[in-house]
């Protein structure tokens, strides 16, 4: 009953992913993808401006780089997020 109620879950999830990416522009989804891939452009601020939540952001890099620039990015990120939480 609960593997169903997740697969439901999902299935909700990527339907509404693929909806907010038919409403992107081009140029949205270059300047999203340009922001994550910035150090300084945390997944908060691409919420505010673009309404993504990270989730949504790593599906939509997942989807748009190659798949061995996607596992640095996320390497990256997962660092960067690491040392952030051991420096507060």
């Amino acid at each position: 009953m609960i593997v169903e109620i997740k697969e439901v879950e999902l299935t909700k999830l990527k339907t509404e992913i693929k909806n907010i990416f038919k409403e992107l522009s081009d140029i949205d989804i270059g300047t999203i993808i340009e922001m994550a891939l910035s150090d300084h452009t945390s997944f908060s601020e691409i919420q505010m401006q673009y309404g993504l939540k990270e989730d949504q952001v790593k599906e939509l890099m997942r989807k748009n780089l190659k798949k061995g620039s996607y596992r640095s990015w996320r390497k990256r990120v997962k660092t960067f997020s690491d040392r952030r939480e051991f420096y507060k």
